[in-house]
Protein backbone atom coordinates (compact mmCIF):
# COMPACT_ATOMS: atom_id res chain seq x y z
CA UNK A 1 0.00 0.00 0.00
CA UNK A 2 2.77 2.45 0.87
CA UNK A 3 4.53 1.73 -2.39
CA UNK A 4 1.26 2.36 -4.25
CA UNK A 5 0.77 5.66 -2.43
CA UNK A 6 4.27 6.76 -3.46
CA UNK A 7 3.44 6.01 -7.08
CA UNK A 8 0.08 7.79 -6.91
CA UNK A 9 1.11 11.03 -5.17
CA UNK A 10 3.91 13.49 -5.74
CA UNK A 11 4.35 14.48 -2.10
CA UNK A 12 3.43 12.69 1.11
CA UNK A 13 3.58 14.28 4.55
CA UNK A 14 3.14 12.16 7.68
CA UNK A 15 2.93 13.61 11.17
CA UNK A 16 2.88 10.83 13.76
CA UNK A 17 1.05 12.05 16.87
CA UNK A 18 1.85 8.78 18.70
CA UNK A 19 -0.13 8.20 21.92
CA UNK A 20 -0.54 4.48 21.32
CA UNK A 21 -1.64 3.06 24.67
CA UNK A 22 -1.54 -0.51 23.33
CA UNK A 23 2.17 -0.15 22.60
CA UNK A 24 2.67 1.75 25.88
CA UNK A 25 4.48 4.53 24.05
CA UNK A 26 6.54 7.05 25.98
CA UNK A 27 8.32 10.15 24.69
CA UNK A 28 12.01 9.80 23.70
CA UNK A 29 13.01 11.60 26.91
CA UNK A 30 11.05 9.10 28.99
CA UNK A 31 8.18 11.45 29.79
CA UNK A 32 4.51 10.61 29.40
CA UNK A 33 3.06 10.46 25.90
CA UNK A 34 -0.69 11.06 25.56
CA UNK A 35 -3.19 10.47 22.79
CA UNK A 36 -4.97 13.52 21.36
CA UNK A 37 -8.25 11.56 21.60
CA UNK A 38 -9.73 9.30 24.26
CA UNK A 39 -8.72 6.14 22.40
CA UNK A 40 -5.95 3.54 22.71
CA UNK A 41 -4.86 3.45 19.06
CA UNK A 42 -2.18 5.88 18.00
CA UNK A 43 -3.05 8.78 15.68
CA UNK A 44 -1.34 10.36 12.68
CA UNK A 45 -2.01 13.19 10.24
CA UNK A 46 -1.25 12.33 6.62
CA UNK A 47 -1.39 14.77 3.71
CA UNK A 48 -1.12 13.53 0.13
CA UNK A 49 -0.34 15.97 -2.68
CA UNK A 50 -0.85 15.25 -6.35
CA UNK A 51 0.51 18.04 -8.53
CA UNK A 52 2.86 17.53 -11.50
CA UNK A 53 6.11 19.45 -11.27
CA UNK A 54 6.52 19.24 -7.50
CA UNK A 55 9.60 17.72 -5.92
CA UNK A 56 8.62 14.14 -5.24
CA UNK A 57 9.22 12.71 -1.81
CA UNK A 58 8.03 11.58 1.60
CA UNK A 59 8.43 13.77 4.68
CA UNK A 60 7.76 12.90 8.30
CA UNK A 61 7.51 14.47 11.73
CA UNK A 62 6.80 13.21 15.25
CA UNK A 63 4.87 14.90 18.03
CA UNK A 64 5.45 13.53 21.52
CA UNK A 65 4.25 14.55 24.96
CA UNK A 66 1.01 15.58 26.57
CA UNK A 67 -2.25 16.16 24.74
CA UNK A 68 -2.32 19.94 25.22
CA UNK A 69 1.24 20.25 23.93
CA UNK A 70 0.23 18.43 20.75
CA UNK A 71 -2.83 20.68 20.35
CA UNK A 72 -0.51 23.70 20.66
CA UNK A 73 1.85 22.36 18.00
CA UNK A 74 -1.11 21.85 15.69
CA UNK A 75 -2.06 25.51 16.06
CA UNK A 76 1.41 27.04 15.85
CA UNK A 77 3.44 24.86 13.44
CA UNK A 78 3.46 24.91 9.67
CA UNK A 79 3.44 21.73 7.60
CA UNK A 80 7.08 22.19 6.64
CA UNK A 81 8.14 22.54 10.27
CA UNK A 82 5.94 19.66 11.39
CA UNK A 83 7.15 17.15 8.81
CA UNK A 84 10.70 18.21 8.05
CA UNK A 85 12.48 14.87 7.85
CA UNK A 86 12.89 13.64 4.28
CA UNK A 87 12.60 9.84 4.04
CA UNK A 88 13.71 7.32 1.45
CA UNK A 89 11.28 4.38 1.80
CA UNK A 90 12.77 1.21 0.33
CA UNK A 91 11.76 -2.35 -0.51
CA UNK A 92 10.29 -4.54 0.83
CA UNK A 93 8.36 -2.55 3.44
CA UNK A 94 8.52 1.04 2.11
CA UNK A 95 8.19 2.33 5.66
CA UNK A 96 7.17 5.94 6.23
CA UNK A 97 9.58 6.05 9.17
CA UNK A 98 13.33 6.46 9.68
CA UNK A 99 15.19 3.21 9.16
CA UNK A 100 18.64 1.83 9.79
CA UNK A 101 19.62 0.93 6.23
CA UNK A 102 22.44 -1.41 7.24
CA UNK A 103 20.28 -3.22 9.80
CA UNK A 104 17.39 -3.45 7.35
CA UNK A 105 19.56 -4.93 4.61
CA UNK A 106 21.01 -7.37 7.12
CA UNK A 107 17.57 -8.53 8.24
CA UNK A 108 16.08 -8.73 4.76
CA UNK A 109 18.86 -11.08 3.70
CA UNK A 110 17.32 -13.77 5.94
CA UNK A 111 14.73 -16.31 4.83
CA UNK A 112 11.08 -15.41 5.60
CA UNK A 113 9.47 -18.30 7.47
CA UNK A 114 6.70 -18.66 4.82
CA UNK A 115 9.39 -19.08 2.16
CA UNK A 116 10.90 -21.95 4.16
CA UNK A 117 7.60 -23.72 4.90
CA UNK A 118 5.27 -23.41 1.85
CA UNK A 119 2.36 -25.21 3.54
CA UNK A 120 1.13 -22.76 6.16
CA UNK A 121 -2.12 -21.22 7.31
CA UNK A 122 -3.65 -19.00 9.96
CA UNK A 123 -4.69 -21.01 13.02
CA UNK A 124 -8.27 -22.26 13.23
CA UNK A 125 -11.09 -19.95 14.35
CA UNK A 126 -14.36 -21.08 15.91
CA UNK A 127 -16.00 -17.67 16.59
CA UNK A 128 -17.91 -19.50 19.34
CA UNK A 129 -15.19 -20.78 21.68
CA UNK A 130 -17.54 -21.16 24.65
CA UNK A 131 -19.35 -23.89 22.73
CA UNK A 132 -16.72 -25.31 20.35
CA UNK A 133 -13.90 -25.55 22.93
CA UNK A 134 -14.08 -27.52 26.19
CA UNK A 135 -11.78 -28.29 29.10
CA UNK A 136 -12.57 -32.00 29.01
CA UNK A 137 -13.75 -34.67 26.61
CA UNK A 138 -16.80 -35.25 28.81
CA UNK A 139 -17.80 -31.57 28.57
CA UNK A 140 -17.40 -31.59 24.80
CA UNK A 141 -19.46 -34.76 24.42
CA UNK A 142 -22.22 -33.22 26.53
CA UNK A 143 -22.38 -30.19 24.25
CA UNK A 144 -22.49 -32.37 21.15
CA UNK A 145 -25.17 -34.54 22.73
CA UNK A 146 -27.29 -31.43 23.34
CA UNK A 147 -26.56 -30.36 19.79
CA UNK A 148 -28.09 -33.61 18.51
CA UNK A 149 -30.95 -33.80 20.98
CA UNK A 150 -34.24 -33.46 19.04
CA UNK A 151 -36.01 -32.41 22.24
CA UNK A 152 -33.87 -29.25 22.35
CA UNK A 153 -34.93 -26.59 19.87
CA UNK A 154 -32.56 -24.17 18.16
CA UNK A 155 -33.78 -21.50 20.55
CA UNK A 156 -32.93 -23.76 23.52
CA UNK A 157 -29.34 -24.13 22.26
CA UNK A 158 -29.06 -20.43 21.54
CA UNK A 159 -30.12 -19.65 25.10
CA UNK A 160 -27.95 -22.37 26.69
CA UNK A 161 -24.73 -21.76 24.73
CA UNK A 162 -25.11 -18.25 23.32
CA UNK A 163 -24.92 -19.52 19.73
CA UNK A 164 -25.44 -17.10 16.86
CA UNK A 165 -25.68 -17.52 13.11
CA UNK A 166 -23.26 -15.58 10.96
CA UNK A 167 -22.07 -15.39 7.36
CA UNK A 168 -20.03 -18.59 7.67
CA UNK A 169 -22.08 -20.76 10.01
CA UNK A 170 -25.72 -21.64 10.53
CA UNK A 171 -27.01 -23.48 13.60
CA UNK A 172 -29.81 -25.07 11.63
CA UNK A 173 -27.52 -26.31 8.85
CA UNK A 174 -24.89 -27.57 11.32
CA UNK A 175 -27.47 -29.58 13.27
CA UNK A 176 -28.89 -31.04 10.07
CA UNK A 177 -25.42 -32.04 8.81
CA UNK A 178 -24.56 -33.63 12.13
CA UNK A 179 -27.75 -35.71 12.09
CA UNK A 180 -26.80 -36.96 8.62
CA UNK A 181 -23.68 -38.61 10.04
CA UNK A 182 -20.96 -36.06 9.25
CA UNK A 183 -19.89 -35.62 12.86
CA UNK A 184 -16.39 -36.27 14.21
CA UNK A 185 -15.49 -37.48 17.70
CA UNK A 186 -13.99 -34.88 20.05
CA UNK A 187 -10.23 -34.45 19.85
CA UNK A 188 -7.51 -32.40 21.49
CA UNK A 189 -6.46 -29.07 20.00
CA UNK A 190 -3.77 -26.56 20.97
CA UNK A 191 -5.66 -23.61 22.42
CA UNK A 192 -3.20 -21.52 24.47
CA UNK A 193 0.48 -21.96 25.44
CA UNK A 194 0.77 -25.35 27.19
CA UNK A 195 -3.02 -25.51 27.33
CA UNK A 196 -4.72 -28.19 25.24
CA UNK A 197 -8.51 -28.34 25.07
CA UNK A 198 -11.17 -30.59 23.53
CA UNK A 199 -13.12 -29.80 20.38
CA UNK A 200 -14.97 -31.36 17.50
CA UNK A 201 -12.54 -30.15 14.87
CA UNK A 202 -14.89 -29.48 11.95
CA UNK A 203 -17.06 -26.80 10.36
CA UNK A 204 -20.05 -28.22 12.22
CA UNK A 205 -18.93 -26.37 15.33
CA UNK A 206 -16.45 -23.76 14.04
CA UNK A 207 -16.27 -21.29 11.18
CA UNK A 208 -12.75 -21.99 9.96
CA UNK A 209 -11.12 -25.32 10.90
CA UNK A 210 -8.66 -24.67 8.00
CA UNK A 211 -8.15 -27.20 5.24
CA UNK A 212 -4.36 -27.18 5.72
CA UNK A 213 -4.75 -28.19 9.37
CA UNK A 214 -7.22 -30.95 8.48
CA UNK A 215 -4.94 -32.32 5.75
CA UNK A 216 -1.55 -31.99 7.40
CA UNK A 217 -1.94 -31.74 11.19
CA UNK A 218 -5.17 -33.29 12.46
CA UNK A 219 -4.52 -36.69 14.02
CA UNK A 220 -0.86 -36.74 12.92
CA UNK A 221 1.07 -35.13 15.82
CA UNK A 222 2.94 -33.00 13.30
CA UNK A 223 5.31 -30.42 14.94
CA UNK A 224 4.29 -26.91 13.88
CA UNK A 225 6.03 -23.59 14.45
CA UNK A 226 3.65 -20.80 15.40
CA UNK A 227 4.51 -17.17 14.64
CA UNK A 228 2.40 -14.12 13.71
CA UNK A 229 2.77 -11.87 10.70
CA UNK A 230 2.83 -8.76 12.86
CA UNK A 231 2.20 -7.77 16.47
CA UNK A 232 0.50 -4.89 18.23
CA UNK A 233 2.75 -4.89 21.29
CA UNK A 234 6.24 -3.40 21.77
CA UNK A 235 8.03 -6.66 22.68
CA UNK A 236 8.35 -9.61 20.26
CA UNK A 237 8.21 -12.93 22.11
CA UNK A 238 5.71 -14.54 19.77
CA UNK A 239 7.08 -17.97 18.95
CA UNK A 240 5.82 -21.34 20.09
CA UNK A 241 5.44 -24.91 18.84
CA UNK A 242 2.77 -27.59 19.05
CA UNK A 243 1.79 -30.92 17.46
CA UNK A 244 -1.99 -30.43 17.43
CA UNK A 245 -4.26 -28.17 15.33
CA UNK A 246 -3.58 -24.69 16.71
CA UNK A 247 -6.11 -21.95 17.39
CA UNK A 248 -5.36 -18.55 15.82
CA UNK A 249 -5.01 -16.78 19.18
CA UNK A 250 -2.81 -19.42 20.79
CA UNK A 251 0.05 -16.93 21.06
CA UNK A 252 -1.89 -13.71 21.62
CA UNK A 253 -5.50 -12.56 22.02
CA UNK A 254 -4.62 -9.40 20.07
CA UNK A 255 -6.20 -9.91 16.62
CA UNK A 256 -3.22 -8.15 15.06
CA UNK A 257 -0.93 -10.85 16.47
CA UNK A 258 -2.79 -13.98 15.38
CA UNK A 259 -0.46 -16.89 14.75
CA UNK A 260 0.16 -18.76 11.53
CA UNK A 261 0.89 -22.48 11.60
CA UNK A 262 3.94 -23.97 9.82
CA UNK A 263 3.91 -27.80 9.85
CA UNK A 264 7.16 -29.73 9.69
CA UNK A 265 5.62 -32.34 7.38
CA UNK A 266 3.12 -32.24 4.54
CA UNK A 267 0.90 -35.19 3.65
CA UNK A 268 -0.44 -36.38 0.32
CA UNK A 269 -3.95 -37.73 -0.27
CA UNK A 270 -2.62 -41.27 0.03
CA UNK A 271 -1.08 -40.48 3.42
CA UNK A 272 2.49 -40.22 2.14
CA UNK A 273 4.69 -37.86 4.13
CA UNK A 274 7.26 -35.39 2.81
CA UNK A 275 9.20 -32.52 4.33
CA UNK A 276 7.38 -29.20 4.19
CA UNK A 277 10.35 -27.29 2.80
CA UNK A 278 10.28 -25.27 -0.38
CA UNK A 279 12.55 -26.52 -3.20
CA UNK A 280 14.34 -23.16 -3.25
CA UNK A 281 15.09 -23.35 0.44
CA UNK A 282 16.18 -26.98 0.28
CA UNK A 283 18.58 -26.07 -2.52
CA UNK A 284 19.91 -23.13 -0.48
CA UNK A 285 20.44 -25.06 2.75
CA UNK A 286 22.17 -27.98 1.02
CA UNK A 287 24.60 -25.66 -0.74
CA UNK A 288 25.10 -23.50 2.35
CA UNK A 289 27.06 -26.13 4.22
CA UNK A 290 29.22 -27.71 1.53
CA UNK A 291 26.59 -30.11 0.32
CA UNK A 292 25.82 -31.56 3.76
CA UNK A 293 22.17 -32.62 3.92
CA UNK A 294 20.41 -31.65 7.14
CA UNK A 295 17.14 -33.34 8.00
CA UNK A 296 13.95 -31.33 8.36
CA UNK A 297 14.02 -31.81 12.15
CA UNK A 298 17.52 -30.32 12.36
CA UNK A 299 16.44 -27.29 10.36
CA UNK A 300 13.40 -26.91 12.61
CA UNK A 301 15.66 -26.94 15.66
CA UNK A 302 17.86 -24.19 14.20
CA UNK A 303 14.89 -21.98 13.31
CA UNK A 304 13.26 -22.48 16.70
CA UNK A 305 16.51 -21.59 18.46
CA UNK A 306 16.90 -18.43 16.38
CA UNK A 307 13.36 -17.32 17.22
CA UNK A 308 14.24 -17.68 20.92
CA UNK A 309 17.59 -15.86 20.83
CA UNK A 310 17.16 -12.65 22.89
CA UNK A 311 19.74 -10.81 20.78
CA UNK A 312 17.86 -11.72 17.59
CA UNK A 313 14.61 -10.48 19.11
CA UNK A 314 16.13 -7.19 20.29
CA UNK A 315 18.21 -6.46 17.21
CA UNK A 316 15.38 -6.98 14.74
CA UNK A 317 12.49 -5.82 16.95
CA UNK A 318 11.23 -3.13 14.57
CA UNK A 319 11.05 -5.62 11.68
CA UNK A 320 9.55 -8.48 13.68
CA UNK A 321 6.67 -6.20 14.64
CA UNK A 322 5.59 -5.62 11.04
CA UNK A 323 6.09 -8.86 9.11
CA UNK A 324 6.83 -12.58 9.33
CA UNK A 325 10.20 -13.36 10.94
CA UNK A 326 13.21 -13.76 8.65
CA UNK A 327 15.83 -16.31 9.60
CA UNK A 328 19.57 -15.69 9.03
CA UNK A 329 21.67 -18.82 8.61
CA UNK A 330 25.10 -19.11 10.19
CA UNK A 331 28.14 -19.25 7.93
CA UNK A 332 29.77 -22.13 9.77
CA UNK A 333 28.38 -25.63 9.91
CA UNK A 334 29.45 -26.00 13.52
CA UNK A 335 27.41 -22.96 14.57
CA UNK A 336 24.37 -24.24 12.68
CA UNK A 337 24.59 -27.59 14.46
CA UNK A 338 25.06 -26.02 17.89
CA UNK A 339 21.95 -23.87 17.50
CA UNK A 340 20.02 -26.77 15.98
CA UNK A 341 20.81 -28.97 18.98
CA UNK A 342 19.81 -26.27 21.48
CA UNK A 343 16.60 -25.66 19.57
CA UNK A 344 15.81 -29.37 19.48
CA UNK A 345 16.15 -29.56 23.26
CA UNK A 346 13.79 -26.62 23.63
CA UNK A 347 11.28 -28.25 21.28
CA UNK A 348 11.28 -31.46 23.31
CA UNK A 349 10.63 -29.43 26.46
CA UNK A 350 7.86 -27.31 24.90
CA UNK A 351 6.14 -30.45 23.64
CA UNK A 352 6.45 -31.81 27.20
CA UNK A 353 8.24 -34.88 25.88
CA UNK A 354 11.26 -34.22 28.06
CA UNK A 355 10.33 -32.20 31.13
CA UNK A 356 13.44 -30.93 32.92
CA UNK A 357 13.28 -31.37 36.68
CA UNK A 358 13.86 -28.16 38.61
CA UNK A 359 11.80 -28.98 41.70
CA UNK A 360 9.24 -26.26 40.98
CA UNK A 361 5.48 -26.03 41.42
CA UNK A 362 4.84 -28.55 44.21
CA UNK A 363 1.21 -28.47 45.36
CA UNK A 364 0.52 -27.47 48.97
CA UNK A 365 -2.45 -27.20 51.30
CA UNK A 366 -5.82 -28.78 51.84
CA UNK A 367 -9.05 -27.79 50.19
CA UNK A 368 -11.33 -28.51 47.25
CA UNK A 369 -8.77 -27.51 44.55
CA UNK A 370 -11.04 -24.70 43.35
CA UNK A 371 -9.46 -21.77 41.51
CA UNK A 372 -10.85 -18.64 43.13
CA UNK A 373 -8.44 -15.76 42.58
CA UNK A 374 -4.89 -16.69 41.57
CA UNK A 375 -2.31 -14.49 43.25
CA UNK A 376 1.46 -14.52 43.47
CA UNK A 377 3.38 -13.88 46.69
CA UNK A 378 6.90 -12.97 45.63
CA UNK A 379 8.49 -13.26 49.09
CA UNK A 380 7.36 -16.89 49.31
CA UNK A 381 7.70 -17.71 45.61
CA UNK A 382 4.20 -19.09 45.90
CA UNK A 383 1.10 -19.03 43.69
CA UNK A 384 -2.18 -19.28 45.58
CA UNK A 385 -5.32 -20.53 43.82
CA UNK A 386 -7.49 -19.99 46.92
CA UNK A 387 -6.96 -19.15 50.58
CA UNK A 388 -5.44 -22.50 51.55
CA UNK A 389 -3.90 -24.12 48.45
CA UNK A 390 -0.89 -23.07 46.42
CA UNK A 391 2.00 -24.02 44.15
CA UNK A 392 5.58 -23.47 45.35
CA UNK A 393 8.32 -22.75 44.71
CA UNK A 394 7.65 -20.65 41.63
CA UNK A 395 10.45 -18.09 41.06
CA UNK A 396 9.36 -14.63 39.94
CA UNK A 397 11.01 -14.98 36.53
CA UNK A 398 9.06 -18.18 35.92
CA UNK A 399 5.76 -16.67 37.10
CA UNK A 400 6.22 -13.60 34.89
CA UNK A 401 7.42 -15.47 31.81
CA UNK A 402 5.46 -14.57 28.68
CA UNK A 403 4.86 -16.37 25.42
CA UNK A 404 3.38 -13.87 23.00
CA UNK A 405 0.71 -11.86 24.77
CA UNK A 406 0.18 -14.32 27.62
CA UNK A 407 1.80 -14.59 31.03
CA UNK A 408 1.79 -18.36 30.78
CA UNK A 409 1.15 -19.63 34.31
CA UNK A 410 -1.17 -16.76 35.21
CA UNK A 411 -3.19 -17.34 32.04
CA UNK A 412 -3.47 -21.08 32.71
CA UNK A 413 -4.96 -20.52 36.16
CA UNK A 414 -7.18 -17.55 35.30
CA UNK A 415 -8.69 -19.54 32.43
CA UNK A 416 -9.84 -22.02 35.09
CA UNK A 417 -11.23 -19.50 37.56
CA UNK A 418 -14.37 -20.93 39.14
CA UNK A 419 -13.38 -24.48 38.22
CA UNK A 420 -11.87 -27.32 40.24
CA UNK A 421 -8.39 -28.41 39.21
CA UNK A 422 -8.02 -32.08 38.36
CA UNK A 423 -4.97 -34.08 39.40
CA UNK A 424 -3.76 -33.94 35.79
CA UNK A 425 -4.06 -30.14 35.77
CA UNK A 426 -2.19 -29.87 39.08
CA UNK A 427 0.66 -32.01 37.74
CA UNK A 428 0.58 -30.14 34.44
CA UNK A 429 1.03 -26.77 36.16
CA UNK A 430 4.15 -28.07 37.90
CA UNK A 431 5.52 -29.50 34.65
CA UNK A 432 5.00 -26.19 32.83
CA UNK A 433 6.71 -24.27 35.65
CA UNK A 434 9.75 -26.53 35.28
CA UNK A 435 9.71 -26.16 31.49
CA UNK A 436 9.57 -22.37 31.75
CA UNK A 437 12.57 -22.37 34.10
CA UNK A 438 14.41 -24.52 31.57
CA UNK A 439 13.32 -22.17 28.75
CA UNK A 440 14.85 -19.19 30.54
CA UNK A 441 18.14 -21.09 30.96
CA UNK A 442 18.07 -22.41 27.40
CA UNK A 443 17.45 -18.98 25.91
CA UNK A 444 20.65 -17.76 27.56
CA UNK A 445 22.58 -20.67 26.01
CA UNK A 446 20.95 -20.04 22.65
CA UNK A 447 21.88 -16.37 22.84
CA UNK A 448 25.52 -17.18 23.54
CA UNK A 449 25.58 -19.57 20.57
CA UNK A 450 23.78 -17.07 18.34
CA UNK A 451 26.24 -14.29 19.17
CA UNK A 452 29.15 -16.60 18.38
CA UNK A 453 27.53 -17.53 15.07
CA UNK A 454 26.90 -13.85 14.24
CA UNK A 455 29.65 -11.89 16.04
CA UNK A 456 28.88 -8.74 14.04
CA UNK A 457 25.19 -8.78 14.97
CA UNK A 458 25.43 -8.43 18.74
Amino acid sequence: MRQSLMRSFDQIYVIDLHGNAKKKEVAPDGSKDENIFDIEQGVAISIFVKKPGLERGVWRGDWWGKRLEKYKQGVEKTLEKSAGTNLTPATPFFLFAPRNGILSDEYISGWPVPSVYPVNVLGFQTHRDSFAISFSEVEMKKKLSDFMNPRLSDDDLIERYGLKNNRDWSLQEARSARRSGKAKPPQLVAYRPFDERWSEFSNLTMDFPRRELIDHVEGRFNPCILVPRQIGTPIWRHAFLCELPAESCLISSDTKSQNYVYPLWSYGKNGSRSENLSPAFRDFIDKRYDGHHYEAEQILGYIYATLHAPTYRRRYAEFLRIDFPRIPFADKRKDFETLSHLGAELIEAHLLKDVPRRGLGDYHGRGDNSVEKPRYVEAEERVFINDTQSFAPVPKAVWEFHIGGYQVLDKYLKSRKGRTLSLDEINHFAAVANVLAFTIEQMEKIDDAWRKAFPDRG
